[in-house]
């Protein structure tokens, strides 16, 4: 029996089940040399490789927008170029042309400060990998070829392979590789799936069809448990899979507390796939929609079309209510085609609204999007970052000269949309009634606002231990906010992760929270908690 400790748990659950051992194809590129006669023919055969790649990854984006990035990425000048340098002036046959320009373009990825955008390092390497199975002509492992139920370890998943696990027999999965804001990770969680990823050296210690047992909460791997493990963790497997199928039965329940107040119970989001995952959660709406992964997913600034498309596509899924976050980039979300000037301390930098108004054109085209899409449902626009009333008035202004385009252009959109803001800030707080005058409804950004309140970068390990969000000063923030709210009949809602938190729920019901956002996965338990 061998036991591992593991300290990312990219999803929650406990899983029993043999391992699927996930072995990478061999991609490494031929080195034979190319002759100047040659050179039009290794161009041609990229043209012809990246043809076939591009309609692979068309007919997959219908199904997942995840793979309209990789499109956009595939299509990308900066790829091209390198691999017809290469070819050109390196003489590189095209898998060594190929795989030099995914490297350099990966590492780049690779290189940022930003966790997030190290992650779409996998992308671009993912992009890579079809580009040289193509040129190899070569058949790869198949995910969608389990039929029984496994746990799956793998050196790294990229979104192709993901995509394919039926979930129903994919009971857990754990990587040497990637982080919690990977793909895999966010598929896991969509899904349900139990997973941990950066699991190092996990491929040497296992073989196909060892039995393992991992719960991902507490991060514990056992790899050929003895019997007494065994039956413990099958005993926890039967509690979790019976709390499961309990905790459904409240689905079909409004959430009413035992004083008979209804509490809204909305979910975060960063595209619309996750809203088609969660709408049998009986979700009262998108109480946050991230649109900067709109943007950071893209290799480019996305157009007034490009956006419209997903905030309309949101507002038909889920009329009831999508709250769509203005792009809030800056401090630890860069851009892979927008340099940032660097920053002493990016948090409490150029970013969010600050970008936003500083550069009219950009918000604009956002704004527009925004509420040409609300023609098609329940949306609302939230504004983050704000420090001053005076920021609320000039972005609110910006709205009304949309309107007046759109008016004129003769183009739909709710003349009486709600225009909120995320309060996070300490000035927000301070001014709480200052902003109640002005913004039509309040969203608590529990994440900064700790950080900023307690004066504790959230991402430091060495002083994880004193970010806390239940701390007196921040539970007290919270209050202002809401008391701020009540006093002029704004509707205050949580979208930091605070909101998802079952052991918060009674302190927040107390204080008067009306809204709670937060990842799909935790609706059911929240819904339960305050039910009672």
């Amino acid at each position: 029996m061998t036991e591992i400790k593991v300290e990312k748990t990219a999803s929650r659950g406990t899983a029993i089940a043999p391992a699927y051992i996930y072995r990478e194809a061999d991609l490494t590129p031929d080195t034979y040399p190319v002759e100047e006669s040659k050179i039009q023919q290794e161009e041609a055969q990229f043209q012809e490789v990246k043809q076939a790649v591009m309609a692979e990854l068309e007919q997959l984006s219908q199904e997942n927008p995840i793979f309209a990035a990789h499109l956009a990425i595939a299509d990308d000048y900066t790829l091209q170029e390198g691999v017809i340098g290469r070819i050109k002036s390196g003489k590189k046959n095209v898998q060594q042309a190929i795989a030099e320009t995914v490297e350099e373009v990966a590492e780049i990825f690779g290189q940022m400060e930003d966790e997030y955008m190290r992650e779409r390092k996998a992308d671009v390497l993912d992009i890579g990998k079809r580009f040289l199975i193509k040129c190899k002509k070569i058949t790869v492992q198949d995910l969608a070829s389990i039929s029984e139920p496994v746990i799956v370890a793998a050196r790294d998943l990229f979104p192709s392979d993901t995509v394919k696990m039926n979930p129903q027999f994919v009971k857990g999965i754990i990587t040497e590789e990637g982080g919690v804001t990977s793909h895999v990770s966010i598929m896991a969680k969509n899904y349900g799936i139990p997973a941990l990823t950066g699991v190092t050296g996990i491929l040497e210690k296992l073989q196909d069809g060892s039995t393992i047992c991992m719960d991902a909460a507490e991060g514990r791997i056992v790899i050929e448990p003895e019997e007494g493990v065994l039956e413990e963790y099958k005993k926890r497997l039967q509690e979790e899979l019976k709390e499961q199928e309990e905790i459904k039965k409240y689905r079909s329940m409004a959430a009413l507390t035992p004083e008979g107040k209804r509490i809204f119970l909305c979910i975060n989001v960063g595209n619309t796939d996750e809203i088609k995952l969660a709408l049998d959660k009986n979700i009262d709406g998108v109480g946050l929609f991230r649109t900067e992964f709109l943007y950071m997913e893209n290799t480019h600034f996305p157009t007034e079309e490009e956006q419209f498309a997903v905030y309309k596509e949101a507002a038909m899924l889920c009329p009831q209510e999508v709250t769509i976050r203005t792009l809030d980039i800056g401090g630890d979300k860069s851009l892979p085609y927008y340099e940032f000037e660097p920053e002493e301390n990016p948090f409490l930098g150029w970013r969010a609204i600050r970008i936003s108004l500083d550069m009219p054109d950009l918000f604009r085209t956002q704004l527009r999007a925004i509420l040409r899409a609300s023609a098609f449902g329940h949306i609302r626009i939230m504004f983050p970052m704000m420090i001053s009333v005076e920021e609320l008035v000039q972005a609110k202004e910006m709205v009304e000269k949309c309107k007046e385009e759109l008016r004129k252009e003769q183009i739909s959109f709710d003349d009486k949309i709600e225009m909120g803001m995320m309060m996070e800030t300490p000035a927000s707080v301070l001014l709480a009634e200052e902003f109640a005058k002005e913004a039509d409804f309040f969203s608590i950004g529990t994440n900064d606002l700790t950080q900023y309140i307690l004066a504790v970068d959230r991402g430091n390990k060495k002083i994880a231990s004193r970010y806390d969000s239940f701390h007196p000063a921040v539970l007290k923030a919270i209050e202002t906010i809401i008391c701020a709210g009540q006093k002029y009949g704004r509707k205050v809602g949580m979208c930091g992760e605070l909101a998802g938190d079952v052991k918060a729920v009674p302190k927040l019901l107390e204080l008067g929270l009306d809204e709670f956002s937060m990842s799909a996965g935790n609706v059911d338990y929240v819904r339960r908690t305050i039910i009672g």
